[in-house]
């Protein structure tokens, strides 16, 4: 044929694709061509199929006979029935499919397409791609005619958005196996790391002596729960280790409060820095000495990396992004979430609380591992441990974990907050004094013990500290600061509370 006859023809071919483009609009994204040949490989090979299993499923293919052709391979596969031209055929016909792709002819002449399976792999990447660009444009579409309709409502608008976009990226979010070399490397450098430092801290030094010990800090990727029941101080546990991290230390902490908005969340942290009654901090009504206090050590948090977001009913997908920011532009070590059951899964569909609840624990360790920081989640305990008589009775177990034992599951690591006082339980089983003590009790521990720690509790300050550390805002007769050795003051008589508040009070608000 003339070479000016074979342009002639090309240029009146680009130009019936042109005018089709212009009447049907773009086709979706596909490599029909490339699924032939996908096809006809998995039919010569026998091997071919696990090289691929992972990665392709019927509805990757764009083509519906493909789709019905890969099902029929992949049901071979799942007998362990071997595959190949004829096979193929038989299941065909058991689906009640063979007439609707063209068997035999088509499934001969995908096979004559190929001569190996070698390039099988890269080819099931590309329709992977195809795959995910098509749901993608299928869910932009859908909330384009959602977002025209003007009886939607748009905030419901986006929170669905967020959940289809965030279920979307967790069905397609894959990561590869590894050789060990790399990862003995990886693990012998952080052994290398930790025997540098003296202190046996590898992780994110929590500020507790004895917590330290038996956890090493917060270990990078792990998802911490901190759980109790009200007025058990797990708020105040929370702020304490944030001001220890923070202010005290200098790494850069985000603090997400469901709960509490920002100013009040501060406020507690103020009186936490500064020794002033949060009472005080409310109405204003200072002494001379805590206007000194507050005057003195306001500025430790002014600059502090401390990073503070009150946004409510907080989605996993609004998390992850703001997450994914704050690690990338601020450089932040730990994640902290006030509290879990607040959160929410919104535009994802759910059968009851209790799988939400486990989608988000699950979503939580998902963003701990790929941020590779540690994630403190805080989590309410159900009444049952309220209902159970005794001192052993009201110590919390890890059944008492609310709504979803998915959260026991996933937590690298479950701490409990336990003010034994709080119950009016005076006393351990030894005779030690529990006035104004705290019991952090680690309950699950993937890397190491399971342990008490005892840590003091000032209620009025919102704050727990080492038994032994210093307060200079604590006085004895002559008027010097003390060290409080074991936590207490002995003054207090057993009705008394060792707060300062007067008679204890199941109503105490930490």
């Amino acid at each position: 044929m003339p070479a000016s006859t074979t342009g002639s023809s090309r240029s009146r071919r680009n130009n019936n694709v042109q005018q089709q483009e212009n009447i049907l609009g773009k086709l979706p994204p596909q490599a029909i061509d490339i699924e032939k040949v996908v096809l006809g490989a998995l039919m010569i090979d026998s091997d071919a199929f696990s090289v691929v299993s992972e990665l392709l499923h019927p509805e990757t293919f764009y083509e519906p006979r493909h789709q019905k052709i890969y099902n029929a391979i992949q049901s071979l596969n799942m007998k362990e029935q071997p595959v190949d031209m004829i096979t193929v055929c038989e299941q065909l016909k058991q689906e009640g499919n063979y007439e609707t792709v063209g068997a035999p002819n088509y499934i001969v002449e995908l096979t004559q397409l190929v001569a190996s399976s070698a390039n099988i792999e890269y080819h099931s990447h590309i329709l992977a791609q195809k795959y995910v660009a098509r749901q993608l444009i299928t869910y932009a579409s859908g909330i384009e005619t959602k977002a025209f309709d003007e009886s939607q409502d748009i905030d419901e608008l986006m929170q669905s958005a967020e959940g289809s976009l965030f279920e979307l990226s967790q069905r397609n979010m894959k990561q590869d196996y590894v050789q060990i070399d790399s990862v003995v490397m990886q693990a012998r450098d952080l052994i290398l790391k930790a025997a540098e430092n003296t202190g046996g801290v590898t992780g994110v030094s929590t500020g507790y002596t004895e917590l330290d010990k038996i956890t090493s800090g917060w270990q990078l990727s792990d998802l911490i729960i901190i759980a109790g029941r009200p007025a058990m101080g797990k708020t105040s546990f929370a702020l304490s280790l944030a001001k220890n991290i923070a202010i005290d230390n200098g790494d850069p902490v985000a603090f997400f409060s469901l709960e509490m908005n920002n100013v009040q969340l501060v406020n507690r942290l103020i009186s936490n820095v500064c020794s002033v009654p949060g009472s005080k901090i409310l109405n204003g009504q200072l002494s001379a000495d805590e206007w000194s206090r507050f005057d003195n050590n306001i500025g430790r948090m002014l600059g502090a990396p401390l990073y503070v977001d009150d946004t409510p009913g907080l989605s996993v997908f609004e998390l992850r992004t703001k997450a994914r920011r704050l690690v990338r532009e601020k450089g932040v070590k730990l994640i902290m979430i006030d509290y879990l059951q607040l959160m929410n899964a919104n535009g994802m569909k759910f059968n009851s609380r209790q799988e939400e609840v486990s989608t988000i624990s699950r979503s939580l360790k998902g963003l701990a591992k790929e941020l590779d920081i540690p994630i403190i989640a805080l989590s309410q305990l159900s009444r049952a441990v309220e209902q159970r008589p005794g001192e052993d009775g009201k110590r919390p177990q890890l059944s008492d974990l609310r709504e979803s034992g998915a959260i026991e599951q996933d937590a690298d690591m479950v701490i409990f907050v336990h003010r034994p006082e709080y119950y009016h339980i005076y006393e351990d089983a030894n005779g030690n004094s529990l006035k104004g003590m705290a019991l952090i009790c680690i309950a699950k521990h993937r890397k190491g013990a399971t342990a008490d720690v005892t840590l003091s509790f000032k209620g009025e300050y919102t704050r727990f500290a080492n038994p032994d550390e210093f307060d200079p805002y604590t006085s004895n007769s002559s008027g010097e600061g003390t060290y409080r050795s074991s936590g207490l003051n002995q003054s207090f008589s057993q009705d008394d509370d060792p707060l300062g508040g007067g008679p204890i009070s199941n109503d105490i608000p930490y």
